[in-house]
């Protein structure tokens, strides 16, 4: 896969809207490439070292797709919603968003995003990952159901967005917010400036 010739340094192996419009709110010019692997947890993996897998999977599958040169950056990313020991993912359908989101409210779960970094030509992927805490209000079967119908927990983790509607649910988030919606934005700046790419003067 040849570049072309004004090709951002920064590429995202993802195809996630919510990623993209936290690197472009940061002032980031990219492109975008989707990683295609499988997204499993291996038996007993705890859910810190399953972010970190996968962020380095995906990044590095982008990686292995692009010339050494010239030197780009790639930017992998994975985010999990865990309840007690428990990874909740993308709900199959509005019954299982229901019942996700029956479960939910009213307690407090674990937001984890793993993130990679690595540069064509290099090795082993620079690695960071951030926990975050949300709780959610008590909320009714209707308010639930109502919510599911809009369509919006149907392609998310935990079958909610805190930057969309979901966010009515939302009591508390401890830690970072961006972390929630799917990349936490000021580990993954720090992130990329280790890793030797030159940032925007904000």
């Amino acid at each position: 896969m040849r570049p072309a010739k004004d090709a951002p340094l920064l590429v995202l192996a993802s195809a996630s809207p919510r990623r993209r419009e936290l690197l472009e709110r940061a002032g980031l010019r990219f492109e975008v490439i989707p990683a295609d692997i499988v997204e499993a947890a291996h038996a007993g993996e705890p859910p810190r070292a399953l972010v970190e897998r996968l962020a380095a999977e995906k990044a590095s599958a982008v990686r292995d797709r692009l010339p050494e040169r010239p030197r780009r950056w790639v930017l992998g990313s994975d985010t999990i919603v865990v309840l007690g020991e428990e990874i909740l993912g993308k709900p199959r359908d509005a019954d299982e968003a229901v019942a996700m989101l029956r479960r939910l409210t009213g307690n407090t779960h674990v937001v984890w995003t793993g993130v990679a970094v690595c540069a064509t030509g290099s090795g082993v992927p620079a690695l960071c990952s951030v926990e975050s805490r949300v709780t959610l209000r008590p909320a009714s079967e209707v308010e639930l159901c109502a919510y599911v119908r809009t369509g919006e927990p149907l392609d998310k983790a935990g079958a909610y967005a805190l930057q969309g509607a979901g966010r009515r649910f939302v009591s508390r988030v401890e830690g970072s917010e961006s972390n929630v919606i799917g990349l936490p934005l000021e580990e993954t700046l720090a992130l990329l400036a280790r890793a030797g790419l030159e940032l925007p003067v904000a």
